[in-house]
């Protein structure tokens, strides 16, 4: 066979490589793109139904706390801000941790009346808010997981080639701030004095003391028992 027609088929061979390659990689970019986009939209729909329970919570509370006013109007902007269409994912977070504090302050002022938390329709309120933002949380969880393949397929080389010929682009993350996850535990406890005492994450553990065992629950071997009390003691000396 000639050496000029086989230099041609490896050429054609490589050509035709190079354009699985690329077809796989745009197809892969238009996958990732839809489910970002999908993604986004399970969260809009669980955004606006948390919206609408809002005007309902508020005139519950109304009923019993209607010179809070300054706290209702809050909330009404917060709400009417963060309702507001055309929001790219980091401006629709900022809105919603202003709409999230606004409604913890309204649900401050409710813990000051209990004849308001025993009124069955405002712990209804509060249960479908709560299991909303629940999957206001998960949908976010799946939404930044697409987004990080997504952002991570467009800067790494060589689809980031097909990312620029395509105008494929990273998406953002929809990152809401929850004060509660960063706050460490604390468990109280009392013992049998009736002391009062506080655990806390961050507190440095206590240094071991002389007394302490060194074997550690759970690492004796099998049929392991406990030497008896005294072992080890040496015996009174007799008189």
């Amino acid at each position: 066979m000639d050496v000029g027609i086989v230099i041609l088929l490896i050429v054609l061979a490589l050509v035709v490589i190079v354009l699985i390659w690329a077809v796989a990689t745009y197809n892969g970019f238009v996958k990732l793109r839809n489910l970002v986009q999908e993604a986004w939209r399970q969260i809009d729909v669980e955004l606006h139904r948390r919206y609408d329970l809002i005007p309902n919570l508020i005139e519950t509370v109304k009923g019993y706390a209607a010179h809070e006013r300054a706290v209702f109007d809050e909330v009404t902007r917060a709400r009417a801000q963060a309702a507001q269409p055309g929001s790219t994912p980091a401006q629709q977070a900022a809105q919603e941790d202003a709409l999230s504090g606004a409604i913890g302050r309204l649900f401050a002022v409710a813990e000051n009346y209990p004849q308001l938390r025993s009124v069955q329709s405002f712990t209804q309120l509060q249960a479908e808010l709560t299991n909303t933002e629940d999957r206001i949380a998960a949908g976010r969880r799946f939404y930044n997981a697409n987004v990080r393949s997504l952002n991570t397929k467009v800067e790494t080389f060589p689809p980031s080639i097909i990312a620029g010929m395509f105008n494929f682009s990273r998406a953002e993350y929809f990152e809401v701030t929850d004060p509660a996850v960063r706050t460490a535990p604390q468990v109280s406890f009392q013992d049998q004095a009736g002391h009062v005492g506080v655990y806390n994450q961050q507190q440095p553990t206590r240094a071991p003391m002389p007394t302490d065992s060194p074997v550690q629950p759970g690492t004796q071997p099998q049929g392991y028992q406990p030497p008896p009390s005294g072992y080890g003691q040496q015996p009174p000396q007799q008189p």
